[in-house]
């Protein structure tokens, strides 16, 4: 059967990860590195490596090449402004941009000044302080790898010749699928399993070397001719979505190995921002998406923190000792889905929310548009050019809600059988969660009949008392729920790293959201404690100071109104209080009465928020655009998965 019995009577976890042997060494040195491609790495390699995707070096020459081109862009927006008011910008706006000139070039060239990070001396407990002093002594100083002007040149350097050295052996550099570290993968394992892949979902049709992309732009542009003249689109719609030759490019494949697999799995990337479609696929997402979000609102989760609200109170009634898990895996949905069938489940979908126009366009008009992004996923991989005959491009916005269709749907008859029986049913994409009381053999051979339903979604289950769902760990223990938070055996201790140059807002967010996290996740103290402590450690690992740390875990209990430390007497009371109060929404931006506003972050910029605030301040206050609020945001220079990883294959 697809069913897989997990054992009940145990609390292991299968180590599906890959072999000790393939990560390097890691130590107290930070996050590993997945090297199953055995290439020699030098010691400084290894390092740079080790900083992880996310990193971001210092690159002040980067944020001053670019400041020309932000300021000239700052001044069109504020003299649009000006011009709405019916007045001249006059030299207000020249000046300003002229000020605001000298005090970046200032920041630019200005070097910064050194600085040791201090750990906090007051941490009680010492095994974190040695930590710490350890992974001082045996790393950089945020000073020494970011600021001193050789080390910068360094970085560039150590780019530049682990690409080359990644070239001549020919191996593929990538980050995971979901561990997010480095992973070094040789050529020809990528071709097997691509091959395999296309074999086994027979989803891709080759085309040779002959490139689809002319042919595919002039039928969006005459599909779209064609809808505007029989009027099925207005004229503004027409020319939102109508394309320029010269501003698209066909999409590119690219694969992430799945290292918490066995065997190394590949998970398909069909990259196409710049796709002739992709306009015409995120405008009919966003119009849909909501309204399948309304629809499957009671039989979907958009989190592990959602299920645990859902579970906790499921449980308070029907959780009993041979309660079981049940968690089902859809294999390779997004290209299992048949595109017709797929884009009439949209169909189904405005049938039964007894809709007959979205955004003043007709149903059948989306059906139409539907169909032609869904049929027409043109792609280049290794030097050849496909058209996906199946499913939908990963990486297309309306694939996962046409997915998210077809499975809704799909599993009507289960989520009624599953209720009507008292259980709890629950999918997040591709990954179903049940639980329900009902004899292991039972549920098994009912999975084998849900199998049945339809030949392209087939499911693969693990039933036990315990299971992982998400981030989130659940167990029956003797009739109690336990939870705490999942980590898949190949997890990484990998954060962004507190040296990497982002606005220093970002990595405090890190400690206080995975804090969060622990707290509604860990139903008892112990495993509260825990994770905690685990968390501390990566956070150490990723070199960030304990003061920070500390300052950002009492954050979390500050944001919710909580004034004493957690202790096993109050931890249950304090918990549910966070875990029941409402989650703030986002505040709408009133974008008449706002303006955005980007410059390139680098190190020496940590003042810079203050100054632009008061130059604005000093040329606006009293202006005719004064009631205009200027929203500052920061670009980064690329990190170090943009400077490694090319995704797109040289024909």
């Amino acid at each position: 059967s697809r069913g897989q019995l997990q054992q009940s009577t145990t609390g292991r976890r299968r180590n599906n990860g890959p072999d000790s042997s393939t990560f390097t060494r890691r130590g107290l040195l930070g996050p590993a590195i997945i090297n199953q491609a055995n290439i020699k790495l030098t010691e400084q390699e290894h390092q740079l490596l080790r900083l992880g995707p996310r990193f971001i070096f210092d690159d002040p020459k980067t944020a001053s090449r670019r400041r020309t081109t932000e300021l000239a862009t700052l001044k069109r927006k504020l003299e649009a402004r000006f011009f709405e008011k019916k007045v001249s910008p006059g030299r207000p706006v020249k000046q300003f941009i002229a000020e605001l000139d000298v005090l970046l070039q200032n920041l630019h060239n200005i070097p910064s000044t050194r600085k040791q990070i201090q750990f906090n001396k007051t941490q009680t407990n010492k095994s974190f302080d040695t930590l710490s002093s350890i992974i001082q002594s045996s790393q950089p100083s945020q000073s020494q790898v970011i600021i001193r002007p050789r080390k910068k040149k360094n970085y560039g350097r150590i780019v530049k010749r682990l690409k080359y050295k990644i070239h001549l052996a020919n191996t593929i550099l990538r980050k995971t699928d979901k561990s997010k570290v480095f992973h070094l993968g040789k050529v020809d394992h990528y071709q097997k399993k691509s091959e395999e892949y296309m074999d086994n979902t027979k989803a891709y049709q080759c085309l040779g070397a002959i490139d689809p992309l002319p042919d595919l732009i002039q039928r969006t542009n005459k599909y779209l001719l064609d809808l505007r003249l029989a009027k099925w689109i207005t004229q503004k719609q027409y020319e939102q979505l109508s394309i320029k030759p010269n501003e698209v490019e066909l999409a590119h494949l690219y694969y992430l190995p799945k290292a918490h697999k066995p065997g190394t799995p590949l998970r398909p990337i069909i990259s196409g921002l710049k796709h002739p479609t992709i306009k015409i696929s995120k405008f009919l997402d966003d119009l849909l998406r909501p309204l399948f979000d309304q629809m499957a609102l009671d039989s979907t989760v958009t989190s592990g923190f959602d299920l645990v609200k859902k579970l906790q109170q499921w449980s308070r009634n029907n959780f009993r000792q041979d309660t079981l898990f049940c968690t089902i895996d859809v294999t390779d949905l997004y290209t299992m889905v048949p595109q017709i069938e797929g884009v009439l489940s949209l169909r189904k979908m405005l049938d039964q929310l007894k809709l007959k126009q979205v955004g003043k366009l007709k149903v059948e008009t989306i059906i139409r548009l539907s169909r032609f992004v869904m049929t027409n996923n043109y792609f280049s991989y290794n030097g050849q050019f496909y058209h996906q005959v199946r499913g939908g491009a990963m990486g297309s916005p309306l694939t996962l809600t046409i997915s998210n269709c077809y499975m809704y749907f799909f599993e009507r008859q289960i989520v009624n059988q599953i209720r009507n029986s008292s259980g709890l049913y629950f999918r997040y994409i591709d990954d179903i969660f049940i639980t329900i009381n009902w004899p292991v053999r039972h549920l098994l051979k009912e999975v084998d009949r849900w199998n049945k339903f339809d030949e392209n979604i087939k499911l693969s289950a693990n039933i036990g008392s315990i299971a992982n769902f998400l981030d989130l760990n659940m167990e029956n223990r003797e009739g109690q729920l336990y939870t705490t938070v999942f980590q898949k055996p190949s997890y990484e201790p990998y954060y962004l790293p507190f040296n990497s140059i982002h606005p220093l807002h970002m990595k405090k967010n890190i400690p206080f959201a995975m804090l969060l996290r622990a707290i509604r996740y860990c139903s008892t103290f112990e495993s509260y404690l825990n994770e905690r402590e685990k968390l501390r450690m990566a956070l150490l690992l990723n070199k960030y100071p304990n003061k920070i740390i500390d300052e950002q875990f009492n954050n979390v209990l500050v944001k919710f109104g909580i004034n004493e430390p957690l202790t096993p007497v109050n931890y249950n009371r304090f918990r549910q209080k966070i875990i029941d109060s409402p989650i703030k929404e986002k505040l709408s931006v009133n974008y008449d009465k706002s303006i955005f506003v980007h410059f390139t972050y680098c190190s020496s910029m940590k003042i810079f928020p203050i100054k632009f605030h008061t130059l604005w301040d000093k040329y606006f206050d009293k202006s005719p655009i004064n009631e205009v609020t200027p929203i500052l945001g920061t670009r980064n220079v690329n990190n170090l998965q943009r400077r490694l990883i090319h995704t797109k294959s040289k024909s």
